[in-house]
């Protein structure tokens, strides 16, 4: 296996220029994954990886070797597509053994690496059926097996689950974890699923517009987001955002002032902020309660109910709704007014420009401690 490192990886189509200069360091063993919405230039990059694509400049080099000329063949890579590209003509064990046979390999060597493959993607049942007698997570499974049989360095996966159903996907991303484990290959990895993102990869790249905006673990995008835009990308549903202003500022807090007329005081390094400025303030629907004591008051637009929780859609006035998830036991009916409480630990703050407040000592839920606050008055 390998790393994979891109230095300053640009990519442009005549005059319009679509990867602005990536960094990046992919560890050997490592799971990757891409992430980002329609355009954002993650299927590029990954083509760019693959040698699909000519890098327009900068470098990639995989395991310490730089591979922008080099063929795809020769960069020992292994691509699984959205469309599994199966022969139809074919078995699924010739479908498997077929680069293996291009490559010259013996009979003996193609034979236990496809049985080998087979028997770790439990499909070694279906090496005698057509591409036609399969169900499609069948069919994906082939695809991967095809890549595995060639030991590549590096294993690419572009959007491989979007042709299946619920169940299939579930399935097929358990297995995919699991190959993972079993082989310990480096595996960079494209969706647009958050729940595939999420539980596949040891770290998550967000990209948007053709740059990236953060680089973590699932749990570090998810608690830590660096600026709005990846903390409105990360999270099912989408984290609420309310306009708010700066009231004061303390040593690790900073009070806003709430659009309703109250005011919460949000754990955060106060950097770079001034009483009066606007702030947008950042809570997950996870971090919103039902609760009469609450400070914010709104109307129920809509219930979804999910079985083991529900989704409110609360109608706050002057165009803006927050979404508030509540226990799957709990009352709710779209017209009826609620009032709503904030955990404001579990509060984000961000910048007009956009960047995020770090939370005190880096914490994802510090203790409280006593206001220290300087009054915008």
């Amino acid at each position: 296996m390998a790393d994979v490192v891109l230095k300053n990886v640009q990519k442009s189509f005549g005059r319009v220029k679509i990867i602005h200069g990536v960094d990046l360091d992919i560890r050997d063993g490592e799971f990757v994954v891409f992430v980002g919405p329609s355009g954002c230039g993650k299927s590029t990059l990954l083509r760019l990886i693959a040698g699909l694509e000519d890098i327009t400049a900068g470098d990639l080099l995989i395991g310490g070797e730089r591979v922008n000329d080099l063929v795809p063949a020769k960069r020992g890579i292994a691509m699984v597509f959205q469309s599994y590209a199966l022969y139809p003509h074919m078995n699924v064990y010739d479908n498997m053994a077929f680069g293996l046979e291009l490559a010259k390999s013996s009979k003996a060597q193609i034979d236990a690496k496809v049985r080998e493959a087979a028997r770790m993607l439990q499909i070694d049942n279906l090496l005698d059926r057509k591409p036609r007698q399969l169900s499609g997570g069948q069919r994906q499974r082939v695809a991967i097996g095809r890549a595995i049989v060639r030991d590549p360095k590096v294993f690419l996966f572009d959007e491989p689950l979007s042709n299946l159903d619920a169940a299939l996907r579930v399935q097929t991303r358990i297995e995919i974890a699991k190959l993972h484990n079993d082989t310990g290959a480096t595996m960079i990895y494209v969706t647009h699923d958050q729940v595939e993102a999420m539980t596949l990869a040891d770290r998550i790249v967000v990209l948007n517009g053709g740059r990236i905006e953060q680089v973590g673990t699932p749990l570090d995008l998810y608690h830590r987001p660096a600026n709005l835009f990846v903390a409105g990308f990360i999270g099912s549903p989408q984290m609420n955002f309310i306009e708010c202003q700066v009231a004061g500022v303390g040593l690790d807090e900073v009070l806003v002032s709430l659009p309703s007329g109250g005011t919460l005081s949000v754990p955060v390094a106060p950097e770079a902020v001034n009483p009066g400025e606007a702030v947008t303030l950042g809570v997950r629907p996870d971090h919103v309660r039902v609760n009469p004591q609450g400070s914010l008051t709104g109307r129920v637009e809509l219930v979804e109910e999910l079985g083991e929780n529900h989704l409110l859609y609360v109608d706050m006035g002057k165009g803006r709704r927050l979404t508030v998830r509540e226990p799957g036991d709990a009352r709710h009916e779209a017209g009826n007014t609620v009032t709503l409480e904030i955990d404001r630990e579990s509060c984000h703050l961000f910048k007009r420009s956009g960047a995020a407040l770090p939370s005190r000592a880096g914490t994802v839920n510090p203790a409280p401690s006593s206001p220290d606050l300087t009054s915008a008055a």
